[in-house]
C-alpha cells in the first residue's frame, strides 16, 4: 500500500499515540498497530483497530489528566 501524501511504501509498525479525550484528558495508547510511511510522518490505522480504540476511549476516566493504556486488540 502507498502513502497518499508522499507515495512512500506503508509498513506495519507499532506506535504510541496520544489522543485528547474531552477538555482535560489525554490518553496515550501504547503499542498501537499502524501502517507508517517510510518517507513522511503519515500513518494509517486499520478500521478494526479504530473500532477498538473507540471502545477503549469509552472506558477512560474523564477526571484523569493523563492515562497510559497498552493497546490490546
Amino acid at each position: 500500500m502507498k502513502c497518499t501524501v508522499c507515495g512512500g511504501e506503508l509498513k506495519s509498525t507499532k506506535a504510541n499515540l496520544p489522543l485528547r479525550v474531552g477538555d482535560a484528558t489525554i490518553v496515550i495508547l501504547k503499542g498501537l498497530p499502524t501502517l507508517q510511511s517510510a518517507r513522511c510522518p503519515e500513518y494509517l490505522i486499520e478500521d478494526s483497530d479504530s473500532k477498538r480504540i473507540d471502545e477503549i476511549l469509552a472506558t477512560v476516566d474523564s477526571g484523569a489528566e493523563l492515562e497510559v493504556i497498552r493497546y490490546v486488540a
